[in-house]
């Protein structure tokens, strides 16, 4: 049994005509974890200049196979998965890329899997496709539903790819990424918030309740994080504290209508750490 199903999946291009599509389709095999390649009769095969193209894939190019017979490609593979744009009067096995990705990756626990795609021009034959267990049909528009030989294979490397594992690497944080905010944290910032909306006379032609009800509603949908709730709860304290220095200022002279110049420093951020620049 396969440890990793993605290096027991072989792509094979069956005669492929156009050598910048070979490299779009190599690039696709690096990104989706895919590194076996075979290619039947080629028109044209360059390591030189696919790696041109493709940077960064050599062991892709230097490990491609290449072979006489599409018979001969896919001999050793359990399960073969062809593609098609075209509706074929045959009845066969069809799949969209996702239905089909699942079916690949058990497979390839087990042993090889052929994901196999036809010329650029004229795709697999009705033969060619009597080699298949299985047959992709991606989803287009009905009015043109060629579409590249590239891409064709990253949408179905892609889904194969999520169904391995590939949707379970984490997303990129933002580098203040912190816990979830607790409830009490929370409460400490509908508290600061209701306290500043006071003090600025927000809710003189509105009820409290409802807009705080409106505000807890909002920020609970965004389930925010430690330091995005310590942001809104210091929003709340420096509304009060601004308005506090102003009316001290104000004691002092400060001219009347002009807001007067807050000093750097001036407040608590309640230990919400000012935003670095850059």
């Amino acid at each position: 049994m396969s440890k990793d199903p993605l290096g027991q999946i072989v792509v094979v291009l069956k005669e492929p005509q156009d050598l910048v599509n070979v490299a779009g389709v190599i690039r696709a095999m690096k990104n989706m974890g895919l590194s076996r390649l075979r290619l039947v009769r080629p028109a044209e095969f360059d390591p030189w200049r696919i790696e041109g193209i493709a940077h960064r894939t050599e062991e892709i190019v230097q490990g491609a196979m290449i072979l006489d017979s599409l018979q001969e490609a896919v001999a050793d593979c359990t399960f073969v998965v062809g593609t098609t744009a075209r509706a074929r009067t045959a009845h066969r096995n069809y799949f969209r890329p996702r239905q089909v990705a699942p079916k690949v990756v058990e497979h390839a626990w087990e042993g090889q899997v052929a994901l196999l795609f036809g010329r650029e021009d004229r795709g697999l034959e009705n033969r060619d496709l009597d080699l298949c267990h299985a047959v992709v049909i991606i989803p287009t528009n009905p009015d043109f539903p060629s579409i590249n030989l590239a891409q064709a294979a990253l949408l179905l490397f892609y889904e194969v790819f999520l169904a391995a594992g590939g949707d379970r690497i984490p997303l990129p944080e933002g580098r203040r990424h912190t816990r979830p905010a607790t409830a009490g944290e929370l409460e400490n910032t509908y508290r600061a918030l209701e306290a500043g909306l006071h003090r600025i006379d927000f809710f003189k032609v509105r009820p409290p309740e409802s807009v705080m009800r409106t505000l807890r509603t909002m920020i609970s949908r965004s389930e925010p994080d430690l330091q995005e709730a310590g942001l809104l709860r210091a929003i709340g304290f420096e509304i009060g504290h601004y308005l506090d220095r102003l009316a001290r200022m104000g004691r002092t002279g400060a001219p009347p209508g002009v807001p007067p110049q807050i000093p750097d420093g001036g407040g608590p951020s309640d230990g919400v750490p000012p935003e670095s620049e850059g």
